[in-house]
């Protein structure tokens, strides 16, 4: 079995999370990326490690798994040359730099356009390549501040900003990359055309946001607070403590609320009046409409806080009503291979004298073509290769490295790898 995207070449240029998971996607579905970083000390996140990590610590390894490293300077007229030569084999250019940054070296969308007619050309960027603020630099915390995320979550109104714990904008700017990519090349494929794709964080961020941000620009109506309980807004649908931690649970409907009640022992909930709008909850359809949601919510908090968070989980759950117990990253991860309570993929890449583990793309195909990934190579692990492809003799290729324009690997031992599905 095949993967998808196999024959496709990628020519990569970005650096930190956003761009790299972008093509980290296209390497793993089979694409061959080339990973162009400075030859002095690579892309910044291989410096994000320990000494037994080498040059390829776990998050760099994590997002660049199965590239090829090609160490390159791009601001020298030589390097560029290189750059534009390797596109004229490309399928695919990817680069995350400041908007203008790229073409003062010759590789912007109309320079390579110019060689590769059909080339698919990602531009990843922070507010978009076009506007006032499209020089400015952005990282993650700061665009969820900018579009209002930040202010979307937390319990009151009046509670500081909070960001989003991870990087979400990144990993979601990644994610709608190679999306923008993979149907890019699928229209080539089918006209022979290529595709200039205008990719922010911006854009992914108001994504993220959809429904809200759909809300607003059609009605003005700005999203409140709701701290954690869920979109629908039922009482029911929060998140409460327990007896031994707290339970996330979603009694959105009426049917789902008045099996909660019975589990709880609650029931007369389900009848009273100042509570909740019976005529609505007792019609087909539709969620629960509380009628004093702070009385609701008083009743709902003294029944949970009675009743253990790992037996309402089972029993919750068992009765048709969503709910999840609390818990930390590792504490699931650990659990689902502890327990098998999730069927997950595994994708495992041997890196140096460790397992880089990871689960997969968020996605498993039915037939999946069998292990394509390497680990994550070593800075200018593949640029004699690369070079010696292009045509390059091993004399001038050492003169490169001799000019500082290209940096070859300090050592030519492969990187093992192995990626599979359980």
């Amino acid at each position: 079995m095949s993967k998808p995207l196999e024959g496709v070449r990628v020519i990569d240029m970005s650096h930190v999370i956003a761009g790299p998971l972008t093509s980290f996607y296209l390497a793993q579905m089979g694409a061959e990326v080339i990973k162009i970083e400075p030859p002095n000390g690579g892309e910044v996140m291989r410096a994000s490690k320990s000494a037994a990590e080498g040059d390829t610590p776990t998050g760099f390894v994590a997002c660049n798994a199965g590239k090829r490293s090609l160490a390159m300077d791009i601001r020298t007229p030589q390097g560029a040359e290189l750059v534009r030569s390797l596109a004229l084999s490309a399928d695919v250019f990817i680069e995350n730099f400041r908007p203008g940054v790229v073409a003062k070296y010759g590789l912007d969308y109309g320079s390579i356009k110019a060689i590769r007619p059909d080339i698919v050309y990602c531009s990843i960027s922070g507010y978009g390549q076009e506007g006032e603020w499209s020089t400015r630099g952005a990282y993650d915390h700061v665009v969820q501040a900018l579009t209002g995320m930040m202010m979307m979550s937390g319990d009151s109104p009046d509670a500081p900003p909070l960001k989003v714990g991870f990087p979400v904008i990144d990993v979601a700017v990644g994610m709608l990359g190679a999306l923008s990519i993979v149907s890019s090349l699928h229209r080539r494929a089918r006209e022979g055309v290529g595709q200039y794709i205008d990719s922010s964080m911006v854009q992914a961020s108001l994504m993220l946001m959809y429904p809200n941000a759909s809300a607003f620009l059609t009605n003005g109506t700005e999203p409140q607070r709701i701290g954690n309980r869920g979109y629908t807004g039922s009482p029911a649908a929060d998140t409460y403590p327990c007896a031994d931690g707290w339970l996330a649970v979603a009694a959105n409907t009426p049917a789902q609320f008045r099996k909660l009640a019975g589990v709880l022992q609650i029931e007369e909930l389900c009848e009273d009046a100042r509570a909740l709008d019976l005529e609505a909850f007792n019609s087909p359809g539709g969620f629960v409409v509380p009628r004093d949601t702070d009385y609701v919510v008083g009743r709902l908090r003294a029944a949970f806080a009675s009743h253990s968070a790992v037996d309402l989980e089972t029993r919750l759950n068992a009765a048709g009503v969503p709910s999840a117990r609390v818990r930390k990253l590792g504490e699931f991860l650990r659990e689902v291979d502890g327990t098998g309570c999730v069927k997950l993929p595994e994708f495992t890449f041997r890196q140096a004298t460790q397992d880089v583990r990871t689960r997969g793309l968020g996605f498993s195909f039915a037939e999946d073509g069998g292990a394509s990934a390497r680990g994550a190579e070593t800075l200018g692990q593949s640029t004699q290769a690369v070079l010696g492809e292009m045509g390059l003799e091993v004399a001038a290729i050492d003169t490169l490295a001799e000019a500082g324009v290209v940096r070859l690997a300090q050592t030519s031992r492969p990187v093992e790898s192995i990626s599979t599905v359980s």
